[in-house]
């Protein structure tokens, strides 16, 4: 391990400045946190299910996902994600995690002891208040994935995905012009839709033949945004952003 630079940081204050509003003072106490770094390597776990956990992860570059395994072993992933987010932000109340939290691709996250982010949130009300509106957030796009799954075909079901997580990406600076990177594999897409691969295929097939998606070098491009928006029924206002940032 070896200590973050202070503007290694900025993962998070882009995050938290897409659905807040931070003050100087503020960016520079977030930006003052003593964390720690780690490298890790596609399909690791970083915290697993039933750990005891003392430390927040933050993703600084690159995927992870929430997920959960049956007893006979088939995963379920609940969610997506990308630099800036803190997937584990709830061990601060709930220090036993109920799932696991693994990397998707190379990923280097930082870890941020959970005294120090009470003492942040303490001496800082608005950057608890921004964490907080993030966990909302984060609650909204849960109740979006169960409609989908439960009330929308398989075709809408992925196609409101995709619109999700670009504009998600797009938010933090890493997609703009409806290109951003999705770099998890067709069988990560079928855990989390509730899908099996063959049928996810098919479906990707027909966003192709229907000039909806391009999707190659592990790079979406959404061909024709308002018509992948309308078939979805996406409406973004459950993600809550308040701007977006340069690319």
């Amino acid at each position: 391990m070896a200590s973050t630079p202070t503007h290694a940081l900025s993962p998070l204050l882009r995050k938290l400045e897409s659905i807040a509003t931070l003050t100087d003072e503020e960016r520079h106490a977030v930006e003052s946190l003593p964390v720690k770094t780690r490298m890790l390597a596609p399909r690791q776990d970083i915290v697993r299910d039933g750990d005891h956990t003392s430390q927040c992860c933050l993703i600084l570059d690159g995927w992870a996902c929430r997920y959960k395994l049956t007893g006979k072993g088939q995963r379920q992933i609940f969610s997506f994600h990308i630099g800036g987010d803190i997937p584990d932000l709830q061990s601060l109340l709930i220090p036993v995690m109920d799932h696991s939290l693994a990397t998707l691709t190379s990923t280097t996250v930082a870890l941020i002891p959970h005294a120090d982010m009470r003492e942040l949130t303490l001496r800082f009300p608005n950057i608890a208040a921004a964490l907080w509106r993030d966990t909302l957030v984060d609650g909204a796009i849960f109740r979006a994935w169960i409609m989908c799954m439960g009330q929308r075909s398989a075709f809408d079901h992925i196609a409101h995905l995709f619109c999700e997580l670009y504009l998600k990406q797009e938010a933090v600076g890493l997609a703009s012009e409806h290109r951003c990177p999705l770099p998890f594999t067709q069988l990560d897409l079928a855990d989390a839709t509730g899908l099996s691969n063959v049928h996810v295929n098919r479906v990707l097939q027909e966003m192709r033949r229907n000039g909806l998606i391009t999707l190659r070098s592990q790079t979406l491009v959404v061909e024709a945004w308002e018509r992948l928006v309308q078939t979805s029924e996406f409406d973004a206002a459950y993600l809550h952003l308040q701007k977006r940032a340069a690319p």
